[in-house]
């Protein structure tokens, strides 16, 4: 009995220390838990405040921008150059290893093609004056498409040339991936350029709301996101897209009715050809000039209000928002998807903690897509002044016969009276 009394005590005792030693493990576990959510909460902490501080910095870079004028918002636009070289620089990146010829020089000769095609047609759209005072410019806008059509078949037939047998396949890959690319970066560059002309209001919103909408996405995701919203961006939620939705919408409409108070924001951007210099003066467009709605019953008897006074400009800042928020977003999965399919976090470390110019700029380019669409569907009309470039650039007799149409037009509308005609004459 005093055997089996020693072994039961010898058993509990065991049982004792093993409970002990897991007591003090799980409570080590604990602590290297707490101090590794610690860590984790510091390094997440200082990824925000370095995305922080570099945000506030570009944003106020932006109003600079704004600040100085059309020209320098022109030059914003070589960050398109940026953008196709981190693409291109993606895919030369995983193929470099199969040594294809030419592949990057006429990724870049096709740049400089594309560029000059799309650049040619806003300058002779915008600068006619400009162009019929200098005699090569003439020269240069008048053939403008046959020269950028030749210029681009030189580039494809040194593609083809340059195909070898071993990677034919690979090599059309790879002239179909700079194709794509300047599709994406090229083409909607130079429509954000031609909303800028349409006047800058067209295109300081677009770009802000695009910001505002990523920045109170991140902020309701970061401080109430439970809810994953897609697969791409596991860290994307429900509660930031539609925090995010409403804060743009609000920022959008306060926004345009700031701006539209300005001509410097509202008019056309135009060039004199005497001083050489963009000049934005006009009489504001209807769009730009207050007036009062009538509000739906519902809301009158809320708000105790019949009618508001708002420039049109501000309801048609909800459409600008809406879109931003509801399918701005998918540019930058788009994006995601891209970059995982490539298994790459970011298209390059230009800007720390925010990744390529790429990365800031996927949602912008979908953004000033719909924007050109939206002003040539339901804002633009026909311009005078382009109209007036073209006669201009019209021989004499050419401009004389137009002059008689237009007159004898005008008369059987009534519009011009014979006196009026004394007055011409």
């Amino acid at each position: 009995s005093r055997l089996a009394f020693v072994h039961c005590c010898g058993k509990k005792a065991d049982k004792s220390r093993r409970q002990l030693k897991n007591d003090a493990d799980s409570e080590l576990k604990q602590q290297q838990g707490e101090t590794q959510q610690i860590h984790i909460s510091v390094g997440q902490w200082k990824n925000y405040w370095i995305r922080g501080v570099l945000s506030i910095a570009m944003i106020s870079g932006f109003f600079l921008i704004i600040y100085m004028g059309p020209v320098t918002l022109i030059l914003v636009m070589s960050v398109q150059i940026k953008c196709f070289q981190e693409i291109i620089t993606i895919g030369y990146r995983v193929y470099h290893s199969y040594d294809l010829p030419w592949f990057r020089t006429l990724s870049w000769y096709f740049l400089i093609c594309v560029n000059y095609f799309f650049y040619g047609e806003t300058v002779a759209d915008y600068f006619g004056a400009l162009v019929q005072r200098e005699e090569p410019l003439q020269f240069l806008a008048r053939y403008h498409r046959f020269i950028s059509f030749a210029l681009y078949l030189a580039g494809f037939c040194m593609f083809v040339l340059s195909l070898v047998k071993k990677h034919y396949r690979l090599q059309f890959y790879m002239f179909a991936w700079t194709h794509v690319t300047l599709l994406i970066v090229v083409t909607q560059s130079h429509l954000v350029i031609q909303n800028l002309f349409e006047g800058m209001i067209w295109f300081i919103v677009p770009i802000s709301i695009v910001i505002c909408n990523d920045i109170m996405a991140y902020l309701f995701g970061f401080f109430f996101g439970r809810t994953p919203l897609i697969k791409l961006s596991p860290k994307k939620t429900w509660e930031g897209f539609i925090g995010g939705f409403f804060s743009t919408v609000v920022f959008g409409f306060i926004l345009a009715y700031l701006l539209s108070q300005f001509q410097y924001f509202v008019c056309p951007v135009g060039f004199n050809s005497e001083t050489n210099r963009f000049i934005v003066e006009c009489e504001p467009s209807d769009i730009f000039v207050m007036q009062e709605y009538t509000l739906p019953t519902v809301l009158q008897n809320a708000l105790r209000w019949k009618t508001v006074n708002l420039y049109p400009f501000q309801i048609h800042s909800i459409s600008l928002s809406s879109f931003a928020s509801l399918i701005g977003p998918f540019g930058g999965f788009f994006a995601s998807g891209f970059k995982r399919a490539f298994k790459i976090k970011d298209f390059a470390s230009t800007i720390p903690g925010h990744g390529g110019i790429m990365d800031r700029f996927d949602c912008q380019y979908l953004m000033a897509t719909f924007t050109h669409v939206y002003i040539a569907s339901f804002i633009r009309g026909p311009n005078p002044s382009k109209v007036l470039q073209q006669l201009m650039m019209l021989q004499p007799e050419q401009q004389l016969g137009i002059f008689h149409t237009l007159h004898s037009h005008l008369r059987q509308r009534g519009i011009l009276e014979v006196s009026d005609l004394i007055e011409i004459q």
